[in-house]
C-alpha cells in the first residue's frame, strides 16, 4: 500500500520525431521534433493548462525532442534528469520493430532482450527510483514529467503496482498526456493518453 498522494503527476510524451513516424527504436539519438511535433507539443500545452490546478515541479529527459516539448508547451523545466531518458535500445537502436523480427520472430521490446542495452530489470529499477522521488515532491506539489514512449509507459505500469512488462498495455501517442492519482492511498490512472488539442 503506498501512501495518499495529494496532488497529481503528469506525463508529457515528447511531441512526433521522423523516427517516432517511421517506428524506429529512439532511446540515446537526440533528433529533433517535427514541424508537426512542434505543434503537436504546443497543443499537450493548452491540455495541460486546462488539467492543473497549481504549481508544478517540471522534470524532463535530457534529449531535446523532450526539452523542446517543454519549451513549446509553455514549461518551465526545473531539471532535466537522465533518469526520464528513453529505454537504452543498444544495438536495436534506430531499427524498426520488422526488421529486428527478421533474426528475432516475435521480438518486442517487452518480452525480449536488447542487445548491448538495458534490461527491463534495469528500467523497472529506473522507473522505481524516480516514482520514489515524484511520490515525495507530490505532497508538495503536482509534477510534470516530460519523457518518451516506452518508458513512460513503463512509469505508468509501476505507478499502479504492475511490473514493467505490463506497460505494453498502455498507449501513449507522441505528445500525449497521461494523469496519474490515487484513490485513497490506492494508485490510479486518472487519464490516459490524452491526445494535444
Amino acid at each position: 500500500m503506498f501512501a495518499t498522494v495529494d496532488h497529481e503527476l503528469f506525463l508529457l510524451r515528447h511531441g512526433q520525431t521522423e523516427w517516432s513516424v517511421n517506428g524506429r527504436h529512439t532511446g540515446r539519438t537526440d533528433i529533433p521534433l517535427t514541424l508537426a511535433g512542434e505543434n503537436q507539443a504546443r497543443a499537450a500545452g493548452m491540455t495541460l493548462r486546462t488539467l492543473r490546478k497549481g504549481p508544478a515541479l517540471v522534470l524532463s529527459s535530457p534529449r531535446q525532442r523532450a526539452m523542446r516539448t517543454a519549451d513549446l508547451a509553455g514549461l518551465v523545466v526545473d531539471e532535466a534528469i537522465e533518469d526520464l531518458a528513453e529505454w537504452d535500445y543498444g544495438d536495436y537502436e534506430g531499427i524498426t520493430t520488422p526488421q529486428i523480427r527478421r533474426t528475432v520472430p516475435g521480438w518486442t521490446v517487452w518480452t525480449h532482450p536488447m542487445p548491448g542495452g538495458e534490461t527491463v530489470d534495469q528500467v523497472s529499477a529506473r522507473a522505481d527510483k524516480l516514482l520514489e522521488r515524484v511520490r515525495a515532491a507530490l505532497a508538495e506539489t503536482e509534477v510534470i514529467l516530460i519523457g518518451h514512449g516506452h518508458f513512460s509507459r513503463v512509469l505508468i505500469a509501476r505507478w499502479i503496482g504492475l511490473p514493467a512488462t505490463a506497460g505494453v498495455h498502455f498507449g501513449l501517442d507522441p505528445a500525449g498526456v497521461t494523469v496519474l492519482g490515487d484513490e485513497r492511498g490506492v494508485p490510479k490512472i486518472e487519464n490516459l493518453n490524452i491526445p494535444p488539442s
